[in-house]
């Protein structure tokens, strides 16, 4: 199957010193939905600012349809559709005019705008408001007409860099059907989100990034399987976590337990915690660790995102669900 989007050995390093990616190596088939994820400041916005050719990389080759971000930066640019986290339409224009607009900017003939822009515009559900000023739309319709601006001129690979950060739920599932949508047309999508649930919902394939290097690729189930097996969470005492993690890593009960300390105790991944959680908690017992609550549950992208990175997205989500905007 043909590439997409590869990168090699792809390396960043800013003029002050920072490297932000250190060999970063990507391949994303034709008309896959691909996923980006990781922590702040892991490298996300520098791998796909060099993607889009607004980066230069220090080292490395990138391609995007065949066409070198270095040699052939314009070819690049016209071939791709981006929206940004920021949205870039011009609210003091209609839906219908802002479509039109970065169609003419892309170079499609008059004859054919305003055919493009009723398409899209009915795609992403915005066909009813087409000639309302883009300043009235909700933010969910703002993000949703930035998404179709990116989409004008028919590119078969759109970047996703965060878009659906700041939204409700009903504004979110509102861009994820459109994504999906453009996505069964053949359209190859790169995702960035913070939204982990967005990511296994809507990805074939998911990349972790970490300190500017990839740490994991793979399916959302595949990535969960390197977990391993069940999650046992457990409510126990801070002065506890030391005893209770060492008894879950000791090798007795379970063989390959993945320990990580959280708010009200500590998760412990095994593929046998359904079979011997009952034995770990009588070593519990014996220890003298008082359990206050457990929860036993399949392993979710967060755990992923937890156990690979040590960090958590749940700060980042809801720092975003206090400035949400409607769809």
């Amino acid at each position: 199957m043909t590439d997409a989007i590869r990168a090699d050995d792809v390396r960043v390093v800013y003029p002050d010193g920072t490297r932000a990616v250190s060999g970063v190596d990507l391949r994303v088939p034709e008309g896959e939905f691909f996923g980006f994820l990781g922590p702040n400041g892991a490298g996300k916005t520098t791998t796909i600012r060099t993607l889009v050719t607004l980066l230069r990389p220090t080292d490395g080759s990138v391609t995007v349809n065949g066409y070198d971000v270095g040699d052939d930066p314009k070819s690049v640019r016209r071939s791709v559709g981006y929206m940004a986290q920021e949205t870039s339409i011009d609210e003091e224009l209609t839906a219908r005019e802002n479509v039109e607009y970065m169609a003419a900017a892309y170079g499609i003939p008059k004859s054919e705008r305003a055919e493009r822009a009723d398409e899209l515009l009915d795609l992403a559900d915005l066909l009813d408001g087409a000639d309302k000023s883009a300043k009235t739309f909700s933010g969910g319709m703002k993000k949703r007409l930035d998404a179709v601006t990116a989409l004008v001129h028919h590119p078969p690979v759109v970047f996703l860099d965060e878009p659906t950060t700041g939204l409700d739920p009903k504004a979110r599932n509102r861009l994820w059907d459109y994504f999906r949508e453009i996505n069964r047309e053949g359209t190859t999508v790169f995702l960035t989100t913070q939204y982990l649930e967005e990511a296994d919902q809507l990805c074939d394939r998911i990349s972790l990034i970490k300190d500017g290097e990839i740490a994991l690729t793979g399916s959302p189930d595949e990535l969960k399987n390197e977990v391993g097996g069940d999650i046992l969470e457990l409510e126990i005492a801070p002065s506890d976590v030391d005893v209770a993690t060492r008894l879950a890593e000791s090798g007795d009960v379970f063989d390959d337990a993945v320990v990580t300390e959280t708010q009200s105790g500590i998760s412990v991944g095994a593929t046998t915690i359904r079979t011997h959680g009952a034995d770990y908690f009588a070593e519990l017992r014996d220890a003298g660790v008082e359990v206050d609550g457990f929860d036993v549950r399949s392993p979710t992208l967060d755990d992923v995102f937890l156990a690979v990175t040590g960090e958590s997205v749940e700060d980042d989500e809801e720092a975003a669900s206090d400035t949400e905007v409607v769809a």
